[in-house]
């Protein structure tokens, strides 16, 4: 596998993966701040940021942005997480130069013009109102702000409207100065990309940026609780997490094949009982998110009010099973199967690889050999899931977000609060 790191003198990295059989490239820069950077009165400006970044520079109007990279038929788009932003394009393989050098713009020289930012702000707005039409949006972020309250880590990283609104052309400046250093970044690029060409247009580009990285992040400090929203929605939503492992903890991946197990396919433990044997929802599953130094394990369904109890009865009874005793070698090695294949079907796609790689040298320093991670995945055992999930219900109290009509809520909440922290239902 092609797969070259460098890093420029200012400590910019620039990590590609040729993809020899493609005719096209999916490349971008992730820096290494997201909305966990923020400060309370700078909720929801890395993405603000985000967007405002394609609105203008001091060489491009913003439709001079678009029109340029589509009219060699790429795209460009960005995205903001809790931990990362992300800047990225697809072009063909000669379009690369162009690609770097609008990227490179849009980040290192944004006009931020007043008139841009107050559309832009309406725009947002209307992204947080999509959100709160959604039941799965809300109560997503219901259930991280339980989990972290009054932290970064648990506010919604779209912002408020009042924070959003807020934000002026001297407070991106400040923020991307701040923090768009080069010691944060990483240029990643995957498909019909030539490494050491990469390497001196990114030099050409970047190579005068300032050199220092952003600090670490607050630590975040888990908290847990029960939250119901009683939104006008036609069902029920109710996410139930603890915390989890961290990305760079290697129990991550016991976590993430108990995921599969208990809710993470058609065939999964949840899947089976609440939908197929009961009837009880549409879709249910569960799922393992990380931070460098965190995370949140949960496990998300909908349903309607009257059977909501009944789901979570469900739900807690698939946990006490799988602490009192292992999953099955045909369950294990199903779930490894789709770990694995989850993987390796990522290596296909440009677009996910250069995701992939970035990532991963943003975490760990550099990218991580397929090899080395199929190994880990297959070096999980049956006993390591029991453990885990054994301990994953005697941590701490869990977080319980509940969106939309709920009948029988103190029953729903005693339920779930009284099934965990319980020794004797997860005895070793």
């Amino acid at each position: 596998m092609s797969v070259m790191l460098s890093a420029l003198p200012n400590g910019l990295r620039v990590v590609t993966h040729e993809m020899p059989h493609l005719e096209t490239v999916s490349l971008g820069v992730w820096v290494g701040i997201g909305a966990r950077s923020e400060a309370p009165d700078q909720h929801g400006i890395s993405h603000l940021l985000e967007h405002m970044a394609f609105k203008g520079t001091a060489r491009r109007s913003g439709r001079d942005i678009v029109e340029e990279i589509e009219s060699v038929g790429g795209d460009l788009n960005a995205a903001t997480s809790i931990e990362t932003t992300a800047y990225y394009a697809r072009v063909l393989k000669a379009d690369v130069p162009l690609a770097v050098d609008i990227i490179a713009d849009i980040l290192r020289d944004p006009k931020f013009d007043a008139a841009e930012l107050a559309r832009e702000q309406d725009v947002v707005l209307q992204e947080i109102a999509a959100a709160e039409d959604s039941p799965d949006d809300v109560v997503y972020d219901v259930a991280q702000e339980i989990a972290f309250p009054k932290q970064a880590a648990g506010r919604s990283i779209l912002g408020t409207r009042q924070s959003v609104r807020a934000v002026t052309p001297g407070d991106l400046a400040d923020y991307m100065q701040a923090h768009y250093r080069a010691g944060s970044m990483v240029l990643a690029a995957a498909g019909a990309i030539d490494h050491a060409h990469l390497v001196k247009l990114a030099e050409a580009a970047f190579g005068d940026m300032e050199t220092t990285a952003h600090c670490d992040a607050v630590p975040v400090s888990y908290v847990g609780g029960f939250r119901h929203e009683p939104r006008q929605f036609e069902q029920s939503h109710i996410i139930v997490s603890v915390p989890g492992p961290s990305y760079r903890d290697d129990t991550m991946y016991t976590a993430q094949l108990f995921s599969s197990m208990l809710g993470g396919g058609m065939s999964s433990r949840l899947f089976q009982e609440a939908r197929e044997a009961r009837g009880l929802c549409y879709a249910i599953y569960s799922y393992c998110w990380g931070m460098s130094d965190t995370g949140l394990f949960g496990i998300h369904a909908a349903s309607g009010p009257d059977q909501m109890v009944e789901l979570a009865g469900v739900i807690v009874a698939e946990l006490e099973k799988f602490a009192r005793e292992p999953a099955s070698d045909i369950e294990l090695s199903r779930a490894k199967a789709q770990l694995k294949s989850g993987l390796l079907i990522s290596l296909e796609s440009s677009g996910s690889r250069a995701e992939q790689i970035a990532r991963q040298t943003l975490a760990f320093g550099a990218p991580r050999e397929v090899d080395e991670l199929v190994s880990k995945i297959d070096a999980v055992d049956k006993e390591a899931v029991r453990k885990f999930t054994h301990e994953l219900i005697l941590s701490v109290s869990p977080s319980v977000a509940a969106v939309g009509p709920l009948k029988e809520r103190d029953r729903l909440e005693a339920l779930v609060r009284r099934s965990f922290m319980q020794p004797a239902t997860a005895a070793e």
